[in-house]
């Protein structure tokens, strides 16, 4: 019997970045691969290969209805950008029950663990000291007890707690935080996590001693934490924008920082890159970081090992999936908002 084919068109995507040796390996023990080279595909061979697929992985999906029409075998559709987006057909593959899914998942444990690290460094004045010293003007022992905070035992709120938000609860509970969370979407599911109280967005961002935007952006959340939400955050109070910064009114939450109100660390940015010119680039209170919080050695392996799994638990027709599962509600909102890759 031959194995079902899988076109692997992930550039701009290497594999190597997607695929630790032994995932690669167990998915070509599932799928005959076509594609997988480190450049884009030609879009003739990508269709010429299309009848006979049973699943697509692309960085970028494009089918259109026709196009799906001449794939009678195809089951799934999986994107390795990080996000749904435009150009493909989300009605066709409904109403043909083609499966869509996302990678977003897959960057939890990288993006987590940069949020933590933010979270420390921000918490604890680690960035504002070192420049300090660079100048000379560092604070030795108790000189800086009163703006610096301990993540032990502190109230930590999440805008939006999905899967980065839950794999940054784990990585804190060494700490024992108070965890609060704005979410009306899994509020309204009826999810509940131990540990975890659900709140409105405006009790997040006033009583807790840091706050992390981790939400998914959708045409619906734009500047969700608002100018007039900012100005209500307490003094001293560490941002960390993670997911993001279309959730946030980003020119206010520098100023607040640069008014000495807030703490902020950013790992997005309104425009990437930003410009050279950019005036807040040296702003105070602040940490930045150029959008790299996945961008570490294997920090993208999980996504292959996602894409292994529900490969297999769809050719094995369990119901189990790791990748997330599009909604054509859930869909349609994300691929309104500014899309900006990770």
């Amino acid at each position: 019997m031959s194995k079902p084919l899988l076109i692997l068109d992930q550039h701009f995507r290497q594999v190597e970045e997607l695929f630790r040796p032994g995932a690669l390996a167990e998915l070509r023990t599932l799928c005959k691969i076509h594609g997988g080279a480190n450049w884009p595909m030609d879009r003739d061979a990508f269709l010429g290969a299309l009848p006979k697929a049973e699943f697509v992985v692309a960085a970028k999906p494009e089918l259109t209805r026709l196009e799906l029409e001449r794939a009678p075998e195809l089951k799934a559709v999986i994107e390795v950008s990080g996000t749904f987006q435009t150009g493909l057909d989300y009605d066709a593959c409904m109403e043909r029950g083609i499966e869509v899914l996302s990678c977003a998942p897959g960057f939890r444990r990288s993006v987590a663990e940069m949020a933590l690290g933010l979270m420390i460094a921000g918490g604890r004045g680690i960035v504002d000291e070192h420049e300090r010293f660079r100048a000379g003007s560092e604070r030795w022992s108790s000189d800086n007890v009163g703006t610096d905070f301990s993540l032990f035992e502190q109230t930590i709120g999440f805008v939006g707690f999905g899967s980065i938000a839950q794999e940054c609860m784990r990585l804190l509970q060494p700490f024992a935080p108070r965890i609060r969370a704005f979410d009306p979407w899994l509020k309204s599911s009826g999810a509940s996590f131990e540990g975890v109280g659900f709140a409105e967005l405006e009790d997040v961002l006033t009583t807790c001693r840091c706050v992390v935007i981790a939400a998914v952006p959708t045409d619906e959340n734009y500047q969700l934490v608002s100018r007039g939400l900012i100005e209500k955050i307490p003094h001293g109070v560490l941002v960390v924008v993670i997911s993001r910064s279309h959730l946030v009114d980003f020119e206010a939450l520098v100023e607040a920082a640069e008014a000495g109100q807030i703490r902020l660390a950013s790992d997005v940015f309104p425009r990437e890159p930003v410009s050279k010119r950019a005036t807040w680039r040296q702003a105070q209170n602040v940490i930045w970081s150029p959008h790299r919080a996945a961008a570490v050695e294997g920090g993208r392996h999980l996504i292959g090992d996602m894409i292994v799994h529900d490969v297999r638990a769809i050719l094995s027709s369990s119901q189990t999936r790791h990748l997330q599962v599009a909604s054509l509600d859930t869909v349609l909102k994300i691929i309104r908002a500014p899309q900006v890759v990770g």
